[in-house]
């Protein structure tokens, strides 16, 4: 194996540690941009704690409220906008992935000229790759993305009704507060999508990374089974706080990087779903949900011996005299039921998307995510047909 692995946003974890928000803050500058989503932290009491936190360290506070749940170019715009007009040294996040994607490229856009919608990666010409940020402070609110440890932010353009990339190292977050706390007002459907989400992290690497991994395949198969048997309890109870750590720790670490480290692995799953949420604006796990098992049983049929390797490992089904393939699809149909035990949509009917635009789908994905070779990178690497074939057998 080659491959390099730096990781250096601080994670500060633990129940009540938003109330070092302001001291963390005054590490970095005078005022913040203060950046939330449509209103959830205001009703749980998490708003006023980190104002509280930020005015008792002396910080001058602007705000970008707002941010939609597939968050749009259009609030990344205002928020840069007002950050640049508000003299903010630091923008702080607090949110979910979509605040906290949001506010990445927010704090690239204050320092850049240009649109911001050029910094993600569309198949346009002549795109802005940002090396300066403001520096980024994280606060989670739910857990799913793993956004506040990770250098990447996906936004939504309503005009093209695209859904796009972008990664760099200066979109680290300087410092994660991660209060699990917080999540505990979370209802239990976005909890349930936070759980395939992290799952879905990890099986992306599993079964797209290169051959020869086997500490990065123990780790992703410790990720999938923490989130397997703690995903349910905070599900059935949110006031279970056991479960919130647990469950907000196996996100963090499902796309910090640490699993992902030395596997090369692209994510085919994720491509093809925020084409779906784009026009949809679906949650990206209740997509994702209704997306995976279908990819996976089509996967399998050229690494049957992998999924079947998930199978025994995640699940204890025994490859007997049955052969791999069945072994892996085994495997699929039991992951599949965990996801529907919890209450992720295992369709898309379910999810509340239609047939009528598969082929727009399988199209804007490739527009947005095609290798050199036009194709889908993964394992397989996917042409449009393939790319409608998961999506019709999804339905």
């Amino acid at each position: 194996m080659h491959f390099q692995y730096q990781n250096p946003t601080r994670i500060i974890f633990g129940t009540r540690t938003i109330e070092r928000l302001g001291e963390v803050v005054r590490e970095l500058g005078p005022k913040a941009l203060l950046v939330t989503g449509g209103g959830s932290v205001k009703r749980s009491g998490a708003y006023d704690r980190a104002v509280e936190s930020l005015r008792a360290a002396g910080i001058a506070i602007a705000e970008c409220d707002g941010v939609e749940p597939n968050p749009r170019i259009s609030s990344v715009r205002r928020g840069a906008e007002t950050a640049r007009r508000e003299g903010c040294r630091v923008v702080v996040a607090l949110g979910g992935g979509s605040v906290m994607d949001a506010a990445k490229v927010m704090a690239a856009a204050a320092c850049y000229e240009g649109d911001p919608w050029n910094m993600l990666g569309h198949g346009q010409e002549g795109r802005h790759i940002p090396t300066e940020a403001l520096p980024i402070v994280t606060v989670p609110t739910l857990a799913a993305t793993g956004s506040e440890m990770n250098a990447g932010a996906v936004i939504s353009d309503q005009e093209s009704t695209l859904k796009a990339v972008v990664s760099a190292p200066c979109l680290y977050p300087k410092t994660a507060l991660v209060d699990p706390e917080l999540t505990m007002s979370v209802p239990p459907d976005q909890t349930a999508y936070g759980v395939c989400d992290l799952i879905t992290h990890v099986t992306e690497s599993y079964f797209n990374g290169v051959d020869g991994t086997p500490v990065q395949d123990r780790f992703a198969e410790g990720v999938i089974l923490t989130a397997m048997e703690w995903g349910p309890r905070a599900v059935a109870d949110g006031r279970d706080i056991e479960a919130r750590e647990q469950v907000q720790w196996a996100s963090i670490a499902a796309l910090n990087g640490w699993v992902q480290a030395g596997t090369l692995s692209p994510f085919p799953v994720h491509m093809i779903e925020h084409s779906i949420s784009a026009h949809h604006d679906i949650a990206h796990g209740a997509g994702l949900s209704a997306i995976n098992p279908s990819w996976m049983r089509f996967a399998a049929r050229t690494r049957p011996e992998r999924f079947a390797l998930f199978a025994s490992r995640i699940f204890g089904v025994p490859e007997g005299g049955r052969g791999e393939m069945a072994a892996a699809l085994e495997g699929i149909d039991r992951f599949e039921a965990f996801l529907g035990s919890i209450g992720c949509p295992t369709s898309l009917t379910a999810a509340g998307v239609g047939g009528e635009l598969i082929e727009r789908y399988a199209e804007d994905t490739l527009l947005i995510s095609a290798n050199a070779q036009g194709l889908l990178a993964g394992r397989p690497a996917m042409t449009k047909k393939d790319i409608v074939e998961v999506l019709r057998s999804a339905r």
